[in-house]
């Protein structure tokens, strides 16, 4: 894959567990979001992204307590909706700061990182998780803070990641043609797609799962994939 010169990952089932995301950070917002709603409304993003979210649900009027029960409602639905991605972004933030949890990185994915920006790839991140949750979770690991490695980050405002223009705008974001810019994930059909927009693809297979055949390069781990 000499030919390439940017690495675009995904987040949960790639760099991260996504245990941590369910088991630690969607718990926490869950039981923090009302209070957040309530102690925060008056300020101007939150009242966007709370306006955003009852625009999504089709909503005209709707109190503060009918939204926080509509957004609880997604959280448990796993709902990839672009507005409550944000708020738990901003609830989020404030466990990290707080020391409540690190996030959590697989064994070998900052060294990998560092050893990718050190030969001068360029590194971005494309996720559900909005770009500010994203840059929470590189920022506040067990190895440090990654997010100086990284040139730019994606999230659904982009595109949904199943669907090809998705990648074809990620690659005029970033400036390179889509065969220059390697994609990583776990999920078949985001690859697919990538791949369908003319990028390389990598699928992580991270234990306990198993290998299966579906058409991209496949890995256990960052150690087997060289850029």
């Amino acid at each position: 894959m000499s030919d390439i010169r940017a690495v675009l990952t995904d987040i949960e089932g790639t760099t991260s567990s996504i245990d941590f995301v369910k088991d630690v950070l969607f718990p926490y917002a869950r039981k923090h979001l009302p209070a957040y709603v309530e102690t925060h409304t008056d300020e101007a993003e939150v009242q966007h992204w709370l306006h955003e979210a009852a625009k999504e649900a089709g909503i005209m009027e709707a109190t503060r307590g009918e939204i926080i029960d509509l957004l609880i409602r997604w959280i448990d639905e796993d709902r990839k909706s672009t507005a409550l991605k944000a708020l738990q972004g901003m609830i989020w933030r404030e466990g990290y700061e707080s020391g409540v949890y690190v996030s959590h990185m697989y064994p070998e994915v900052a060294d990998r990182l560092r050893a990718w920006h050190a030969q001068g790839l360029k590194l971005y991140v494309y996720s559900s998780g909005s770009v500010p949750a994203q840059k929470l979770l590189f920022g506040f690991t067990g190895d440090g803070d990654l997010t100086p490695l990284f040139s730019g980050y994606f999230d659904t405002q982009t595109g949904h990641k199943r669907e090809v223009e998705s990648y074809r705008r990620i690659a005029g974001a970033i400036g390179l043609p889509p065969a220059q810019v390697l994609f990583l994930s776990d999920i078949r059909e985001e690859l697919d797609a990538a791949r369908d927009a003319g990028m390389r693809t990598t699928q992580l297979v991270r234990p306990p799962l198993s290998m299966t055949d579906n058409g991209h390069p496949a890995v256990t781990d960052f150690n087997a994939i060289t850029p």
